[in-house]
């Protein structure tokens, strides 16, 4: 009766997720690592399409071998991260108040990935 439920929020979470890939300050790996706990508790079919997904399935295998990220991934989200702290700020948004803020997401978004986040080394 559980696993419907499991698989319902185990698909909520990989949308955060794969949202928090593009979008700043939205988490990715947070919610990656509670899809595949849902997952596997719910649907084995599932689960191993999470882990052998070539996209997510190496934020979850890095971060379960080794409690970390790869230098590589977090080099990539701290890129895709500021890209769209600069898109957001520049093209779309015109208050230098909420510019600020973002800016300072920023900064501490990279200072998490780089400092708090153990790296992987491969």
């Amino acid at each position: 009766m559980l696993k419907p439920l499991f698989i319902i929020l185990g698909t909520v979470s990989l949308t955060f997720g794969i949202i928090g890939i593009l979008v700043p300050g939205i988490p990715t790996t947070p919610f990656l690592l509670l899809t595949a706990g849902l997952y596997v508790r719910s649907s084995e079919r599932l689960y191993n399409s999470l882990l052998n997904n070539r996209y997510l399935g190496r934020y979850i295998h890095d971060y379960r071998r080794n409690k970390g990220l790869s230098y590589r991934t977090k080099l990539f989200s701290i890129t895709i991260m500021w890209t769209m702290i600069f898109i957001s700020a520049f093209v779309f948004i015109r208050d230098p108040f909420i510019n600020t803020i973002l800016c300072f997401a920023g900064v501490i978004g990279t200072l998490v990935m780089g400092f708090l986040i153990p790296t992987v080394k491969k």
